[in-house]
């Protein structure tokens, strides 16, 4: 019997329901992240009032969680590329059902940050593994659209997520909040051991004989029985050329445009809140402001994964990205109407939350699949930095006695900073 090119047979064949199956979980897993990070913020209040501790301890605790994610996106994403995308999201699934439900039980600031940091870890570490794991599970008809849909699920995790835990803590204390968390990423374990495989163009990258059974078997799930080995081209790429050589350039690009387009989107949804309250309205209305900022994400992430389908996704992220710095811009201008604050922050989540989406996919469709989780997990992990740094530079910038609309402007200039960077970037065939 003639041997096929597995690849080949997964890029051109029809979705079988366990691939929609595995990328449709993928949503749901990244859906927990967006859950997690508003998380903190509704345990907060809490927080303080148990423990009473001053606002710096609190800063040490919201900002653990973002170092492990750096961390966990950086170093788990290149161990992916070594041991598999399967088990380093089984693994990271147990970190961070570990680490919700330790924080839950946490009796001191410096247990609750480690706990934080351990799910940090875990979240960082699969968001790299799954932006691969669905690159590799779609065919190449539907690849955008699926890494786009994955990215959405962040921002309805985040507002379905802050319903769940609003009405939570209505009549619990802020563990529940955790305790919950770690319920329903613990019920996930089992559905990630059954529905995702290990990726094909993985173990073909690797191309050793044990490997190449498992294809077989993998392949014969989802419908393609016969005989199958990697296509001759098939060569894995050296550990040094995600920053040296060919992909250098790539690697550069794409992470500067996440890193300048983040600083912007994080000063956004984080002094979103301060902003609303020093024009004189209640704390309960600032977080309205900030829902409504999460629902225009929403939309914004399922209006460009409809797009990608047809327009370049490169194309589509530079124009968000332009519109993006309007859009926070805009939003600095803002009159002291809360309508009209909820209106503009909904545009600014709209336009910044979409172009998350199309770096997302534009990331994975750029770095061979040897080194796929690698690549986007040096993207996003260091483009992490700009999310620490965004509320950071806005606060210094207002301490020196810069107006809103000016410090709007000056921060919505690092999504301009991204689309130049995505200009430069070469155009190249989703690997």
């Amino acid at each position: 019997m003639a041997r096929m090119d597995a690849r080949e047979t997964l890029l051109n064949a029809p979705l079988h329901w366990r691939q929609i199956a595995t990328i449709a979980l993928c949503i749901f897993l990244n859906a927990l992240d967006g859950f997690d990070v508003l998380s903190i913020s509704f345990a907060a209040p809490g927080i303080v009032g148990e423990w009473g501790i001053d606002r710096a301890a609190l800063g040490i605790v919201l900002s653990m969680e973002l170092i492990g994610m750096a961390l966990g996106s950086i170093l788990l994403g290149q161990v992916a590329d070594r041991i598999g995308r399967r088990p380093i999201v089984l693994g990271c699934l147990a970190a961070m059902a570990a680490g919700m439900l330790l924080a839950g039980r946490a009796q001191s600031i410096e247990a609750l940050s480690l706990w934080r940091f351990l799910t940090g870890i875990g979240i960082g570490g699969m968001l790299a593994t799954i932006s691969a794991t669905v690159a590799e599970t779609s065919n190449a008809r539907r690849r955008n659209l699926a890494v786009a849909l994955m990215s959405c699920g962040y921002p309805l995790g985040a507002v379905v997520g802050g319903s769940i835990a609003s009405s939570l803590l209505v009549t619990h204390d802020w563990r529940a909040v955790f305790e919950f968390g770690a319920l329903v990423t613990a019920a996930c374990l089992p559905l990630a051991w059954w529905l995702v495989p290990e990726s094909i163009e993985f173990l073909l990258s690797r191309g050793r004989p044990a490997d190449l059974a498992k294809v077989e078997r993998i392949m014969a799930g989802l419908g393609h029985s016969g005989r199958f080995e990697p296509a001759a081209a098939t060569v894995r790429a050296p550990r040094a050329s995600l920053w040296h050589g060919p992909l250098a350039r790539t690697t550069m690009l794409l992470t500067l445009a996440y890193f300048a387009h983040i600083l912007n989107f994080y000063f956004l949804v984080k002094w979103i809140p301060k902003v609303v309250v020093d024009m004189g309205f209640p704390a309960s209305s600032a977080g309205g402001v900030l829902v409504w900022t999460n629902v225009g994400g929403a939309a914004g992430a399922l209006l460009f994964s409809a797009l990608v389908t047809v327009v370049d996704v490169r194309k589509l992220t530079i124009a968000f990205l332009v519109l993006s710095s309007g859009a926070v811009a805009l939003f600095g201008q803002s009159p002291s109407d809360l309508s009209q604050l909820s209106l503009f922050a909904a545009l600014a989540g709209f336009c910044t939350n979409a172009v998350i989406i199309g770096i997302y996919a534009l990331t994975a469709a750029s770095f061979p699949a040897e080194q796929r989780a690698s690549g986007v997990g040096a993207v996003i992990g260091i483009g992490r930095g700009g999310a620490a740094l965004g509320p950071i530079v806005a606060g210094f910038l207002f301490a020196a006695g810069w107006s809103l609309p000016i410090v709007a402007i000056a921060m919505g200039l690092g999504s301009l900073i991204g689309a130049a960077a995505l200009v430069l970037l070469a155009r190249r065939p989703a690997i």
